[in-house]
C-alpha cells in the first residue's frame, strides 16, 4: 500500500477519479507488456481517459467440465529410438511465456474467491497445453490417492487412498458405485487382466473383477509400496527392504508364496530384478537421492529421483545398464509469491523458488501416437514430455503432489492427488487440439 500523500494521489486517479495529468506518468511495466499491479499508480495508455471504473473483469476463466463417463480399448506403449533430448524436425519456435503469470494456478480460484477474473496474473485452469483437456473430476477421498486401476474386461475405475478406503467408479457415468474398507493405508494398487491389487500393512489384497474371488496374500513386513507382475509372479516390494513373490496356482485357485528376495536395507517403492533367475545383477548408483519411480518402456529404464533428475538408461554390450541421458528439471516457483514494496512505495512480487523432488512415472502415447513421458513433482504439477527430446508438451497442476497416474483407453489417463481428488483427462485429436 502507498502511504504517502502523492502515491494515494495517484491511486485515487487510477480509480476514476479527477486526473491531473501534468504530473502522472505512464507505467513502464505495462508498456513492456507485464504489469502485474492493482491497481497500479501510474497510467496504463498514454493519455488518460475522460473517466474509467478501472474495475477488473468479472468475466468467468476456467476448464471445461464434461462428466459424461470413459471407456474404449486400452494402448500398449511402446517406443523404438535413441536420440533422447534432442529436439527433431529442424528449428523450431518456442513460445516465450511471462514468468510466473501463466505457470501456476490461483489459489483464491481454487477456493472459488478470485477477484482479478481474467486480469489474474496466476492460471484459472489446472493445466496448460492444447493437445489434452479434463473430462471430469472424482470426488470422495479424503487422503492422498495412492494407486489407480483399470482391470481389463471391467467398466470399472478402482482407486486406493490413504484413507484406508478402495472406491470403485463407474466408467460410464464417473459416479462412486462402492467403498471398500480395508483397515490400512492404500500404498499401492496395480491390475493385471481382470485381477486388482492393493497393498496395504502386512497384507496385499487380491480381487478377480469378473469371478468377484477375493484373497488376502500374508508375508509382508509393514507397509507394500511397490508391486508389479512379470513371468506369472506377482512381486511386492515392502517396507523393511524385502521382495515377495507369488505365483497363482490354477489347481487350487489361489496365491502361493515363490521367492523372497533380498538386498535392500530400507524401503523398496520401486521394483527392477532378473525374473528369470530372481537375483540382482546390478545395483544402479547414479542417482543421488531416493529413487522415487521406475519405468520400463521397450529396451529402455527410465528412473526418477528426488534428486530433480529423470536418467535413460539402456543396457551395454556387457549386459550391464548404464545411463545414456539425464534430464535435470527446472526450479519452479511457488504459488506462495509475496508482495513487498522499494522505498518509493511501489509493490513488487517476489518468487519463493522451490527445490523440485521427481515422484511418479508414466509412459503412453498420444491421439497421433507420439510417445509421452508423464512426470509428476512435488510442487503439485505433472509434467508432460515429447520423447525422445524431452521437450515439454504441457503440464497439469493439481491441489496437492500427484502420487497416482495411470492410463486407460481410448487416449484416456487419470492422477490423482494428495487433496483426494481423482482427475479424468484425454487426448485431443489433432485437429480439435488446433482448433481450440
Amino acid at each position: 500500500m502507498d502511504l504517502d500523500g502523492g502515491g494515494s494521489k495517484r491511486v485515487f486517479q487510477r480509480l476514476g477519479g479527477p486526473v491531473d495529468t501534468k504530473n502522472q506518468k505512464v507505467c513502464y511495466h505495462w508498456r513492456a507488456g507485464n504489469c502485474n499491479r492493482h491497481p497500479c499508480p501510474f497510467l496504463h495508455r498514454e493519455l488518460p481517459p475522460p473517466s474509467s471504473n478501472g474495475a477488473p473483469s468479472k468475466r468467468p476463466h476456467g476448464f471445461a467440465d464434461d462428466s459424461s463417463g470413459f471407456s474404449g480399448p486400452r494402448p500398449r506403449p511402446n517406443y523404438h529410438g535413441s536420440t533422447w533430448g534432442r529436439v527433431h524436425g529442424g528449428a523450431s519456435s518456442r513460445t516465450v511465456r511471462k514468468p510466473e503469470r501463466v505457470s501456476k494456478v490461483c489459489k483464491y480460484w481454487v477456493q472459488g474467491n478470485c477477484g482479478y477474473g481474467d486480469e489474474c496474473r496466476f492460471l484459472h485452469s489446472w493445466s496448460l497445453g492444447e493437445s489434452f483437456s479434463m473430462l471430469t473430476q472424482l470426488e470422495g477421498h479424503q487422503k492422498v490417492v495412492s494407486g489407480i486401476a483399470l482391470p481389463s474386461g471391467s467398466d470399472k475405475l478402482y482407486t486406493g487412498s490413504k484413507d484406508e478406503t478402495v472406491r470403485v467408479w463407474d466408467c460410464q457415468s464417473g459416479q462412486c458405485m462402492g467403498v471398500i474398507n480395508l483397515g490400512g493405508e492404500v500404498g499401492c494398487m496395480i491390475n493385471e487382466g481382470p485381477w486388482v491389487f492393493v497393498g496395504i500393512p502386512n497384507f496385499v489384497k487380491a480381487w478377480n473383477t469378473q469371478t468377484s474371488a477375493e484373497m488376502s496374500l500374508s508375508g509382508p513386513v509393514g507397509q507394500v509400496y511397490a508391486m508389479v507382475v512379470g513371468n506369472d509372479l506377482l512381486f511386492a516390494g515392502t517396507q523393511d527392504g524385502t521382495i515377495l513373490a507369488w505365483k497363482f496356482n490354477a489347481a487350487t485357485n489361489c496365491f502361493e508364496p515363490a521367492a523372497s528376495l533380498k538386498g535392500h536395507n530400507l524401503g523398496v517403492v520401486s521394483l527392477v530384478w532378473n525374473l528369470e533367475t530372481l537375483q540382482c545383477i546390478q545395483t544402479l548408483k547414479e542417482h543421488t537421492s531416493v529413487v522415487m519411480s521406475v519405468l520400463c518402456w521397450d529396451q529402455f529404464l527410465l528412473s526418477c529421483s528426488l534428486d530433480k533428475t529423470i536418467k535413460v538408461w539402456v543396457a551395454t554390450e556387457s549386459g550391464n545398464l548404464e545411463v545414456t541421458y539425464t534430464h535435470n528439471e527446472e526450479h519452479v516457483c511457488s504459488n506462495n509469491s509475496s508482495v513487498s514494496q522499494d522505498d518509493h512505495g511501489i509493490s513488487r512480487w517476489e518468487c519463493h523458488v522451490l527445490e523440485t523432488g521427481l515422484l511418479t512415472l508414466c509412459g503412453m502415447h498420444d491421439s497421433e501416437a507420439k510417445p509421452i513421458l508423464l512426470c509428476s513433482s512435488n510442487d503439485n504439477s505433472v509434467h508432460l514430455y515429447d520423447l525422445p527430446s524431452f521437450s515439454e508438451r504441457g503440464k497439469i497442476f493439481a491441489k496437492q503432489e500427484v502420487r497416482a497416474i495411470q492410463i486407460g483407453p481410448s487416449g484416456l489417463f487419470f492422477t490423482g492427488d494428495g487433496s483426494g481428488q481423482v482427475k479424468v483427462w484425454q487426448w485431443l485429436a489433432e485437429q480439435a487440439a488446433t482448433t481450440r
